[in-house]
């Protein structure tokens, strides 16, 4: 089972975007939370692929909100923490991180200088038994001229050069290996500091109808691609079709009846109901606001 991660978990706001890059809690968030968000990372062994993407995981504004509400996560200024975080290192530290990287490379370089010697010992083994293989089979008066068209052959073959060469390449000094770290951890605490934690995103108008779904155990994501603000999910978007076209309205908003025709019948042609709702408005300051929603289905007469 995967392990759940501290909370309350670090949402990296970068360049008025919300982004996960820790896998354990978007697992999380998914699993206990219904927050799916969108992948826009490119994996790593599939460069070109557009279809399905990997981390960081992109929130919407009305996610990341919601879970700080809930005490689950909180907004990070990444890009101050980062920054803070790198000119505030001692010079210590500096240097231990990057004797770190130097004796990886130069596990790496031992490494990889191994096996290309146990290849080369292997080649040349190889290649001694042919020529003893060959070495029987030839004519007396001839044996000495083919031994040394069979040791240049042998060396050409394996080596493309002779066997000089080879002798000077065994000797040379290994290549030293550089490491480029993926991320700046464990240089950088995993945990920024609370004066870095940010205040709750802004939120569209449609955030009412919303988390009052979310409440219900809806999973919703971006409607863009169905012409509305939300596709709402009665389990995780990976094993159920959704069942709402979602759009958030205000409680005085005037809506345009073509409007409600053209979204019935859209989400009718997509299976699917069309709910739009607002938040009612509270007649007390403390009292939280209500929310109403409405389905509409198309039907032919």
């Amino acid at each position: 089972m995967d392990s759940a991660p501290d909370l309350p978990i670090s949402i990296s706001f970068i360049t008025g975007r919300y982004l996960l890059y820790s896998a354990d809690a978007v697992t999380y968030l998914r699993r206990e939370h219904n927050v799916c968000g969108v992948f826009m990372g490119t994996l790593p062994h599939v460069p070109q692929q557009n279809v399905f993407l990997g981390l960081p995981l992109l929130l919407m504004p009305e996610e990341a909100r919601i879970l700080v509400e809930k005490g689950v996560a909180r907004i990070v200024d990444d890009a101050k923490f980062h920054d803070h975080g790198m000119r505030m290192l001692i010079e210590a530290d500096k240097r231990r991180y990057v004797q770190g990287l130097d004796k990886q490379g130069s596990e790496i370089s031992q490494f990889l200088a191994e096996k290309k010697e146990t290849q080369r010992e292997k080649a040349l083994k190889n290649a001694a038994q042919r020529k003893n293989a060959k070495a029987k089979t030839t004519e007396a008066g001839d044996s000495q001229k083919t031994q040394i068209g069979n040791d240049q052959d042998d060396n050409e073959s394996l080596f493309g050069t002779d066997s000089r060469s080879v002798t000077t390449s065994s000797s040379s000094s290994t290549v030293q290996m550089s490491i480029t770290p993926a991320t700046t951890f464990p240089l950088l605490p995993q945990s920024a500091p609370e004066e870095y934690t940010m205040a709750l995103p802004e939120v569209p108008s449609s955030y009412p109808i919303y988390a009052h779904l979310h409440s219900r155990g809806y999973f919703l994501s971006p409607g863009l691609r169905f012409g509305c603000q939300y596709v709402a999910y009665p389990g995780d978007s990976l094993r159920f079709h959704s069942h709402f076209l979602v759009v958030g309205a205000e409680w005085d908003q005037e809506i345009d009846l073509m409007d409600i025709v053209s979204g019935g019948r859209l989400g009718t042609g997509v299976k699917k109901g069309y709910l739009f709702g607002g938040a009612e408005p509270s007649d007390s300051a403390g009292e939280e606001s209500k929310v109403r929603a409405f389905s509409v289905e198309w039907a032919g007469m």
